[in-house]
């Protein structure tokens, strides 16, 4: 037994409310055997243990490229790369969850930043992670001693307990997001982490146009016969931009010649899979691109568990619960478990510009559906 005094978890609520009992000197005797055994009665905490609808610690935020980029470049200058800080990451930090590097209490997001001719030190650990690119080229991970160059618009998953490391050979600087499930696997203390090699094979400072996963299970609606793969994630390590910006336009032309194929009008959207399995391409990390046709709205949303939108391309005005705000390019926020969602794409400011809006979201969408306790409500659906 310790000596040490111990905060009693018991707090009585009031009489009045539904359920409770009368006060008396009987109950309070009562409280003070429960506090001395350490137990907590059910009555006292059922509205906060089991609330009618999910309360999350996580609230509604916005984090702007043009904010983050700077400081991310400045960090170049003055933190180096290798053992010890191992990345030039730097996480969302959510102000409601007590300061901890968790955008929300299931998931992490980082912008990455890689200097040139640095390394990122080869490494692995147990939290399932990918990387997406919103601007630049020139840096390419290596997953498994697999070389896998990154450029705009790819995205790039990475399975749990792979060795991976990141390298730039050319003369410019590079920012990307990582997202990881680190605040899952910290929750449930089931992380793991070990170094790597400390120098490179000379194959691996070459970067090949396609990767072996590219050249093995990049090709639609065919697998390769003979190939076993029996890791948790998608075998194939990059899902490039060009295949997924087709998708999203033919979706938009079949839905203007008059045929179904959009998630609702004027929305577009398409989900990154196993090639294998048609699964999620990570157990525990859902990832999906949307575009909004210009004027388009979505409808009000609201999900069990918690999401991260990048704004990839266009601008427009996004509404997470209460709060709402203009995004453009680069801009990340974060929609905490039960909030509505709701997105409006608006004409750009620049003759590149589409006027859609192109969304990447990750969510951890997965572990609930595991758990069958996933929930989808849209505003206007039964």
């Amino acid at each position: 037994m310790t000596d040490q005094p111990i905060t009693s978890p018991v707090q009585p609520r009031a009489a009045d409310e539904p359920g409770q009992p009368t006060p008396s000197p009987e109950l309070d005797e009562l409280y003070r055997g429960f506090e001395k055994e350490l137990l907590v009665p059910l009555w006292t905490e059922i509205g906060d243990l089991m609330p009618a609808h999910p309360r999350s610690k996580a609230m509604p935020y916005l984090w702007r490229w043009s904010d983050l980029l700077p400081l991310a470049r400045r960090a170049g200058d003055l933190v180096p790369v290798g053992r010890g800080g191992e990345r030039r990451a730097i996480a969302l930090a959510n102000p409601s969850l007590g300061g901890r590097p968790f955008v929300s209490p299931t998931l992490w997001a980082a912008i990455q930043y890689l200097m040139p001719g640095e390394d990122a030190p080869e490494h692995r650990h147990t939290q399932h992670a990918f990387r997406f690119v919103v601007e630049g080229e020139g840096v390419w991970t290596v997953v498994g001693r697999d070389p896998v160059a990154m450029r705009r618009g790819d995205f790039l998953p990475q399975a749990g307990w792979n060795w991976h490391a990141h390298h730039n050979a050319t003369d410019e600087p590079m920012a990307w997001i990582d997202g990881l499930d680190i605040p899952f696997q910290y929750a449930t203390e089931s992380q793991f982490f070990e170094f790597g090699r400390e120098e490179i094979s000379d194959a691996e400072q070459i970067t090949p146009a396609r990767s072996r996963s590219e050249r093995l299970w990049g090709h639609p609606g065919l697998r390769p016969v003979g190939v076993e793969h029996d890791d948790p994630g998608t075998p194939l390590l990059a899902y490039r931009w060009k295949h997924t910006d087709r998708a999203l336009a033919d979706q938009l032309e079949l839905e203007a010649e008059g045929h179904a194929g959009t998630v609702e009008p004027g929305h577009a959207a398409v989900r990154f899979t196993h090639p294998g399995t048609g699964v999620d391409v990570l157990p525990t990390i859902r990832a999906e691109m949307h575009r909004i046709r210009s004027g388009a709205q979505t409808a009000p949303r609201r999900e069990v568990g918690s999401s991260v939108y990048q704004v990839f391309d266009g601008s427009g005005t996004v509404t997470v619960g209460s709060e709402t705000w203009s995004v453009t390019r680069g801009d990340l926020f974060v929609v905490p478990s039960w909030q509505p969602f709701s997105a409006r794409s608006e004409a750009g400011h620049s003759d590149s510009d589409s006027g859609a809006l192109d969304l990447f979201r990750f969510s951890d969408s997965p572990v609930f559906e595991a758990l069958h306790a996933h929930r989808v409500h849209v505003e206007g659906q039964h």
